[in-house]
């Protein structure tokens, strides 16, 4: 499919409502979705803090063997098109190429004294010693068995009050499996500290391994990434409307008035809009509020962040040691001063987007270390949400904010953190506030954002009934991530 022009996207349905005008905070897969809907029917105006349009999707260029630029993403990598039906249904609109990619893991722990990948045995045993080691069998023999026994988990009752740390250890999983697998693998997925995985809900944690076919040896879902990087997508998805973006644009903050929203710049100067679209983080979103009211504090500040610093460089010296364990994410395991286990994190971009291998490209978030010289060629920083008990009920909770003060809230942070969650609540806010409607139908819709579980539970006064009517196939699989 090859991309159409700005005005390909007629097949969105025409608005139940009068024209409105809606300002889009933040500029992230949410924030381009929410915005590209809603410009269909309404005037919208988009504000970005930064000097480029995508959030995580983060294209830049690297030198290549031949000279030559190549396009490399350093955030958004990857989707599969089992578990990301949205963005799978809008790449296939918008005309965005793909192609096949990779998602093997590797390990490499205690300064490379221990080091495997999960490609098949020459993988497991890329250092010959692991064959010896007691310690590695004991953590074979508990992955095999958390692969079995985790699903039924997912039955009981009480399943979704226990976090992760708790579960393995009211099941017996030893420290070797936890340690030296499990929570390194887990930190590396969500970009989290290892320390904070324990707190993770484990239903959540194993239902997203679930349905990712991370239990299982063989029929994992394909992954696939953008030709040309990310960018790719981002120009198709915001071309319509790219003349309403405003980028270094930061808006400091935000106040609901008679009859419309208020949106103050660092400049100043004020914005008056009939509606807004919060696209940014949680925390975010509540520092920009300057007349937040109890109910909006208490569900954002249920949302908590980590930052992590990504690097883009050529240094092979921060993979694993074993050439034989280089795999697609590589966990590289590091401490900090007070010895708490980190999450650091390399990606061999060659391997993941089919670069060129004659010149090695990496990304790799928190380095122990910083590269050699000269083989950094730009960093970054970027937010990833925490998960825990009080995230998952804020999840639910947030919902019921919509469209109350004329103020709509969208991330990925309302998912598992990634692009399908925050496209999935980018697009149900737009349904609901602009009366418009995907130019797609996909089952279960919006099952990763838990849309339909929060407004089964809320009262009638609780949520905005433009949500309700919005709430198409939404009480499917709550925890399809």
């Amino acid at each position: 499919m090859t991309a159409q022009p700005a005005d390909h996207d007629r097949g969105a349905s025409a608005p139940s409502g009068p024209r409105r005008r809606i300002a889009v905070v933040g500029t992230g897969i949410a924030g381009m979705s929410a915005a590209w809907l809603l410009s269909k029917a309404h005037d919208v105006t988009v504000f970005e803090r930064g000097d480029y349009i995508g959030g995580h999707s983060n294209t830049v260029e690297a030198p290549g063997p031949n000279g030559q630029p190549i396009a490399v993403d350093t955030g958004f990598i990857v989707y599969n098109t089992v578990n990301y039906p949205n963005l799978v249904a809008l790449f296939e609109h918008l005309g965005v190429p793909t192609h096949e990619s990779d998602m093997s893991f590797a390990a490499s722990l205690d300064s490379g004294r221990l080091e495997y990948a999960g490609t098949g045995l020459g993988g497991l045993l890329a250092q010959p010693g692991n064959a010896l080691r007691p310690r590695f069998w004991s953590m074979i023999r508990d992955l095999m068995r958390f692969y079995r026994e985790a699903p039924a988990f997912l039955e009981d009752p009480r399943a979704r009050r226990v976090t992760l740390g708790e579960y393995l250890t009211a099941h017996g999983y030893g420290q070797a499996f936890v340690e030296d697998h499990l929570l390194p693998m887990g930190a590396a997925i969500w970009s989290t500290p290892v320390a904070d995985m324990r707190a993770y809900p484990a239903a959540a944690f194993i239902q997203f391994f679930v349905n990712h076919g991370l239990l299982k040896l063989r029929d994992r879902p394909a992954w696939r990434t953008v030709t040309g990087g990310s960018r790719e997508y981002v120009k198709r998805l915001t071309a319509s409307y790219v003349d309403r973006i405003h980028l270094n644009a930061k808006i400091t903050r935000i106040r609901r008035v008679q009859g419309g929203v208020m949106l103050e710049d660092l400049r100043g100067e004020t914005h008056v809009f009939d509606d807004v679209v919060l696209a940014c983080h949680a925390d975010e979103a509540l520092s920009l509020l300057s007349d937040a009211d109890d109910r909006e504090r208490t569900v954002l500040e249920g949302f908590t962040y980590t930052r992590n610093r990504a690097i883009l460089h050529s240094d092979p010296s921060l993979m694993p040691k074993a050439r034989r364990a280089w795999s697609s994410w590589n966990f590289i395991g590091t401490r900090d001063a007070q010895g708490r286990d980190q999450v650091c994190v390399t990606y061999w971009m060659n391997r993941l987007q089919g670069l060129d291998d004659k010149a090695p490209l990496f990304v790799t978030l928190n380095p122990p270390r910083e590269p050699a010289d000269g083989t950094v060629i730009r960093g970054f920083l970027y937010d990833h949400p925490l998960y825990d008990r009080a995230a998952l009920a804020a999840q639910e909770q947030v919902w019921r904010l919509q469209g109350r003060r004329r103020t709509w809230f969208c991330g990925a942070y309302m998912g598992a953190g990634f692009h399908e969650d925050g496209l999935q609540a980018g697009l149900a806010v737009a349904e609901a506030l602009g009366g418009v409607r995907r130019p797609w139908t996909v089952p279960n819709e919006s099952g990763r954002i838990r849309l339909g579980e929060a407004l089964a539970g809320a009262d009638a006064d609780e949520a905005d009934p433009r949500l309700r009517r919005g709430d198409r196939g939404a009480r499917g699989d709550e925890a399809a991530a």
